[in-house]
């Protein structure tokens, strides 16, 4: 089997878990999920963002670089539940716009994850996996986590906006862009034959031996 690496990347709700895990099912690649780690510096961001957000996403950031190099040194092919860039460029870039980071905090932040950025190696395909805020907010009730069910709409969009801009730019891997609207993988066999044709057709004749 070809040592793929790919990742799976969207918005709150989306549903990249769980097609993550059914692709898993489907080719045997080895699934990685989203790491959860006990950041020490959460409650006082959730007191206080402005004061804490360099030091709650530097955390973050460093948790999913370890991670990424993890990634890297197993054998198997890899699909990855959200990437690395995703922190920075959605979630990081996020609260600068909404003015819960400083101008001073975000350059160092984002300096710095542009030049660890550089040296790392990307993923063979980013699967994006897109949806409106309707349709993300029936998912997020549905599979019912208490904590997500206040999470404002007006979040969601601006979430929307930023990956949409970050698909279309990103230059260090394939992306492959799927509107999840309108399928249901979980119920439809077919959906996730959809979604497989595409990924396969945009895998066939390219060389993923080495990482």
């Amino acid at each position: 089997m070809p040592k793929y690496f790919i990742t799976v990347a969207g918005n709150i709700g989306v549903g990249k878990s769980t097609l993550v895990k059914l692709l898993a099912e489907r080719t045997g690649w080895e699934p990685v999920y989203e790491a959860v780690a006990e950041n020490p510096y959460l409650a006082d961001f959730y007191k206080d963002m402005t004061r804490w957000s360099f030091h709650s996403q530097v955390f973050f950031l460093s948790r999913r670089l370890r991670q990424h190099h993890y990634l890297l040194q197993r054998q198997n092919a890899i699909i990855q539940d959200r990437s690395v860039y995703e922190d920075a460029e959605i979630f990081a870039r996020n609260l600068y716009i909404q003015g819960n980071m400083s101008d001073r905090d975000w350059t160092s932040y984002f300096d710095l994850y542009q030049t660890l950025a550089t040296v790392l190696t990307p993923p063979h395909l980013v699967i994006y996996l897109k949806a409106s805020v309707p349709t993300l907010r029936q998912r997020i009730a549905q599979r019912g986590r208490e904590y997500e069910q206040t999470i404002a709409d007006t979040y969601l969009e601006q979430l929307n906006k930023l990956y949409d801009e970050w698909a279309a730019n990103f230059s260090r891997s394939a992306v492959l862009t799927i509107d999840t609207n309108n399928l249901n993988y979980v119920q439809y066999e077919a959906h996730l034959d959809q979604i497989w044709q595409k990924i396969d057709e945009r895998l066939q004749g390219r060389d993923f031996l080495a990482l």
